[in-house]
């Protein structure tokens, strides 16, 4: 692992405004003094992901930290509900782009919870796969309109 790489959200948000990657008041008003800002809605990972996700209630949505949670998710009254969080590595669109996380939390009726981590790997690998599948479209349109 990278120790240069920041893992928290406020840490990589700090890090991209470092870098010139976040809107500025220069940017807003017009002035191109070297920051390159990409809004959200053209990074084809990030609006794959959030059309992937978009039956889900959302918790945290933060295009500069890198970071997309749900809320607690459950079908039915199962007394099980996952929770994910996609992590953003990276805005090319490759496999190792995103960390998808995935949390389960099980209740019983006596509403006694246990939370941890997901082992089923099916969930994520589904997840990845639709959102890399859509993230290829979204840009070869975003391509297209060059």
């Amino acid at each position: 692992m990278d120790p240069n790489r920041p893992i928290s959200a406020e840490d990589k948000r700090r890090k991209n405004i470092e870098e010139g990657r976040g809107a500025s008041i220069g940017s807003i008003l017009g002035s191109r003094r070297g920051t390159n800002y990409e809004f959200s809605t053209s990074n084809p990972l990030w609006r794959a992901t959030l059309e992937t996700l978009d039956f889900l209630p959302l918790s945290t949505v933060d295009y500069s930290g890198g970071v997309v949670i749900t809320d607690w998710y459950s079908e039915q009254s199962s007394g099980e509900a996952i929770k994910i969080t996609v992590r953003f590595m990276s805005n090319e669109i490759r496999s190792d782009s995103l960390k998808i996380i995935v949390h389960k939390k099980s209740c019983t009726k006596s509403l006694e919870c246990t939370t941890s981590l997901s082992s089923n790997d099916k969930i994520k690998n589904e997840l990845l796969s639709v959102i890399l599948k859509k993230a290829a479209v979204f840009g070869k349109e975003k391509k297209k309109k060059k």
